[in-house]
């Protein structure tokens, strides 16, 4: 008698565990690049602002192009990347979030081209999310519990 190796994997590991594992995997790397733009609660640090002003450019066709309001820019995609990630460790609004960071990781991909195995590995976990849903271990999955205890 043959057994494969996702067999194994599938019988010895939850289903849950595996989209918990998944959902911490994608917010790693946002959580840590969003931690090293701020100095302060709602305080931007000079770095990552002059990195959308002068360095970071969108490789569109007939481009490169500037970030527009690059200071805005990179306020919001430095809130992106603390508050997406921590939604998704925790599985609050998970496809919500996992949507932002395939958003993100667009523009990233689109700014940082030749990153694009990293980012490809980054968009398939954020597709999987959205269309494989938080799994057990996560608020979301609590919130519908409650819910559907109080509709009975």
């Amino acid at each position: 008698m043959r057994v494969d190796a996702i067999t194994l994997v599938r019988q010895a590991v939850p289903l849950s565990l595996m989209q918990f594992v998944l959902r911490c995997a994608l917010a790693v790397p946002f959580w840590r690049s969003g931690i090293l733009k701020w100095d302060g609660f709602l305080q931007l640090n000079d770095t990552a602002v002059a990195l959308f002003s002068e360095e970071f450019m969108l490789h569109l066709p007939g481009g490169p192009y500037p970030f527009p309001a690059p200071t805005v820019t990179a306020f919001l995609a430095a809130c992106g990347e603390i508050v997406l990630p921590v939604l998704l460790v925790l599985g609050l609004g998970t496809r919500f979030a996992a949507a932002g960071l395939l958003m993100m990781t667009v523009i990233v991909e689109l700014t940082v081209p030749d990153g694009w195995p990293v980012h490809l590995t980054w968009a398939a976990m954020a597709l999987a999310i959205i269309g494989g849903g938080p799994g057990r271990w996560s608020l979301d999955h609590g919130i519908s519990q409650i819910r559907a205890v109080r509709m009975r």
